[in-house]
């Protein structure tokens, strides 16, 4: 079977804008290679996870998927539609198909408008008649767990706590039945007392609505939960793809098991000697030659610092950028 989404050679640079001493020397124009060589598929109804630290690339990702930020190169196969090929209407009315759920729900909904604008925006491009539309709106809103939901219909975002704001974020994605939807770090604003609540709420609709998820988090716990296969970045690069079980009990490349190294642990006794990478994070800039993991690692190897590993598979379902495999 096809997958749902494919991601084939993704790039996605940003130019750094130079001063007027850049302009004076004629420096090279550098770029911020945010998202550098990055391949992965989805299949339908899977919760895929992008794991890694901040600044990695994994909300870019994300974005140019659906092309909020433009692709600088790359292909993006969505359902057999190259979506890169697109023109602005018929990226529109495939977008009703692809979503995408922010991490700031107090900047995703506009203050000025009330809950039943910011879910109704949406029903109104599709052409929705207006009673159509309110009892679509509070189906909705009972579906994300607000009830009463006429109580809720009428409120602006401020009267709203951090977590009902999510929900209402959730809302205006799933009233107009889509497909795909990048979650992208939802969690991260939330308060950790609502954090569980909201988690559950994405696998409940996950189930009902027969969802697919590109699921976005720094959080490998919380990616356990939640993802069936786990593909994680390290400074614009895709260095291990796996199962999630597999992922946890066999984690090869030496960043993924740093990660999981800094999982918190219950007792005394999962307690075991940690492996903290050395050194800080490259710039994306800049990145250095070879494995861009190589400045911070304890298993160095000549090629490491030469030449690029490439991702293969190592097992079933496994796949590993490391010279160590």
């Amino acid at each position: 079977m096809s997958p749902l989404l494919q991601v084939e050679k993704l790039k996605t640079y940003f130019p750094v804008k130079g001063g007027i001493l850049a302009t004076l020397y004629r420096r090279k124009k550098e770029y911020v290679r945010a998202v550098d060589n990055v391949n992965f598929r989805i299949s339908r109804g899977q919760v895929y996870g992008l794991v890694g630290e901040s600044g990695c690339g994994k909300t870019t990702v994300g974005r140019s998927i659906l092309r909020l930020i433009e692709p600088t190169n790359g292909k993006i196969i969505f359902d057999g539609v190259d979506v890169g090929m697109l023109d602005f209407n018929n990226l529109r009315h495939l977008r009703r198909r692809m979503q995408i759920i922010f991490q700031d729900p107090y900047a995703s909904l506009n203050p000025r408008m009330k809950i039943k604008e910011a879910i109704g925006d949406a029903l109104e491009i599709h052409g929705m008649i207006k009673k159509e539309k309110e009892e679509m709106i509070l189906e909705m809103l009972s579906q994300v767990g607000l009830t009463p939901a006429y109580t809720y219909y009428e409120k602006f975002p401020h009267e709203l706590s951090g977590g009902e704001r999510q929900r209402v974020a959730i809302a205006r994605v799933l009233v107009i039945r889509p497909d795909f939807i990048v979650a992208d770090e939802p969690l991260s604003m939330l308060d950790v007392s609502v954090r569980s609540a909201i988690l559950r709420l994405m696998m409940d609709i996950k189930t009902r609505f027969d969802l697919t998820y590109l699921f976005i988090t720094h959080d490998l716990a919380v990616a356990r939960y939640i993802c069936d296969i786990i593909a994680v970045m390290y400074v614009g690069k895709i260095v291990e793809i796996a199962p999630v079980e597999l992922l946890f009990r066999n984690a090869l490349h030496p960043y993924t098991r740093a990660l999981l190294d800094a999982i918190p642990v219950a007792t005394p006794e999962e307690r075991h000697e940690r492996f903290l990478p050395k050194g800080e994070v490259p710039s994306p800039i800049n990145p250095p030659p070879g494995c861009r993991f190589h400045p911070r690692c304890p298993f160095l190897l000549p090629p490491c610092q030469e030449v690029e590993p490439e991702l293969k598979e190592i097992e079933t379902n496994h796949y590993v950028a490391c010279y160590l495999v």
